[in-house]
């Protein structure tokens, strides 16, 4: 039987394909932008690497501190669509600064505020999935999220592209074409938004109290003390928190990671987008496939997919094996996001979807310090990149390892 979107549903999707367009700029225009501003400034590859990986650690740990708090808050009644907003808006207009400072510290700082912004939208976009779609459809609804998010952001990435390669022969200086490119994405993202934010109803809530922050932060430590008693969502968040956390690290720091071998560059972005245009029938794949095998088990799959797409790193030297890469990494993405997101919705309580998804963040995107931390300082000490993508391996073997005692768990 044919799965076809409800209308909300298709609107909850668009969010994807605006936010993706941002995942998709920090992945490969902005970290090259950045070795530019770096190596003007007499910073070496190495040290560009790690600077870059340590600006995503702080950025990800803001939002392990700020995530679980405007996640509470918002499952009072009235706030998710606001806190929702303000951090689309950050967001974007984040984005839109970056492409006028010429510091690499400043880009830094503008990089830190734009993704922490990002990424606490989507604690908040996340925590939506209870309230647009039933649990029977939660898996195949978050694979199209995921699924037409990397196809849809291909669009203004080619845009974004052919300004930054083709600068020269278009008569504009690098500069301008680079805050173009970040201009567009902006706008892209805010665009495809406006039909969530138009239609979108809170349907489950908490009542605000008279003192909404303080009775958010009593019931985030509550949220603390629940998980104590549902060993399933505990071990799954811990499992989570490691095998997730090399999959961002090797999302954000791909390009980075290419460009610090010395890569091609045109090469590395057209890998990129090949990552995207797979990545789009492969979650529309898993999500299919989640009708007749369980979640848990294509979950456990993808996981092991990665451990060996760490393992690959280490021998990565050649232009064709970073394309190879790109396939690899294409094929099992969108999957184990999407899944992994509409598994947790299904065993958490409806009307604290907020509070609860505040806490999968920490464990996701606010705890990828751990892995971008790994990559930096491994490179730092032995002197070699693909030691320290090799060491990813690491976190998904320990994610795949306590994944297995999920599934034993009832509740």
């Amino acid at each position: 039987m044919k799965f076809k979107l409800t209308s909300l549903e298709k609107k909850w999707v668009l969010y994807d394909v605006g936010n993706s367009a941002f995942t998709m700029l920090v992945s490969t225009i902005m970290p090259i932008y950045f070795n530019y501003l770096a190596g003007s400034a007499g910073i070496s590859d190495v040290d560009y690497l790690a600077y870059w990986g340590y600006a995503i650690s702080l950025s990800t740990i803001l939002v392990a501190v700020l995530g679980p708090v405007l996640g509470t808050l918002s499952d009072l009644s009235g706030w998710k669509k606001i806190i929702f907003m303000i951090t689309l808006f950050v967001g974007a207009l984040g984005c839109v600064f970056l492409g006028f400072t010429s510091s690499y510290m400043w880009f830094l700082v503008l990089f830190v505020i734009a993704k922490s912004a990002y990424s606490l939208s989507l604690v908040i976009y996340d925590s939506m999935l209870t309230d647009i779609t039933s649990a029977q459809r939660m898996d195949e609804v978050s694979s199209h999220g995921y699924a037409w998010g990397y196809i849809g952001s291909c669009i203004p990435f080619v845009l974004c592209l052919l300004l930054v390669l083709f600068y020269e022969t278009i008569g504009i200086s690098m500069e301008t074409a680079m805050a173009g490119a970040f201009i567009l994405t902006a706008l892209w993202w805010v665009l495809m938004t406006l039909p969530l934010l138009k239609s979108y109803r809170q349907n489950y809530a908490i009542e605000a109290e008279s003192h909404p922050v303080r009775s958010s932060g009593r019931r985030l430590l509550q949220i603390f003390g629940e998980l104590r008693e549902n060993p399933k969502i505990l071990f799954f968040l811990v499992a989570f928190f490691f095998y997730i956390d090399g999959v961002y690290t090797i999302i954000d720091m791909a390009t980075a990671y290419g460009t610090a071998l010395g890569l091609d560059t045109t090469g590395l972005l057209l890998a990129l987008l090949l990552t995207q245009i797979v990545a789009f029938p492969a979650a529309l794949c898993f999500g299919r496939l989640s009708r007749k095998a369980s979640s848990a088990k294509l979950i456990l799959i993808c996981i092991g997919a990665y451990f060996l797409v760490a393992l690959y790193g280490i021998t990565l030297t050649h232009q064709y094996q970073f394309w190879i890469l790109a396939v690899c990494v294409g094929i099992f993405q969108g999957a184990i996001q999407s899944l992994s997101r509409a598994y947790y919705a299904r065993i958490i309580p409806e009307e604290k979807s907020g509070e609860y998804f505040g806490v999968y963040d920490i464990c996701g995107k606010g705890a990828s310090f751990m892995g971008t931390t790994l990559v930096s300082a491994v490179s730092q000490v032995t002197g070699s990149t693909n030691l320290g993508v090799g060491a990813l391996s690491i976190m998904f073997l320990i994610g795949f390892l306590v994944f297995t005692r999920v599934e034993k768990i009832r509740g």
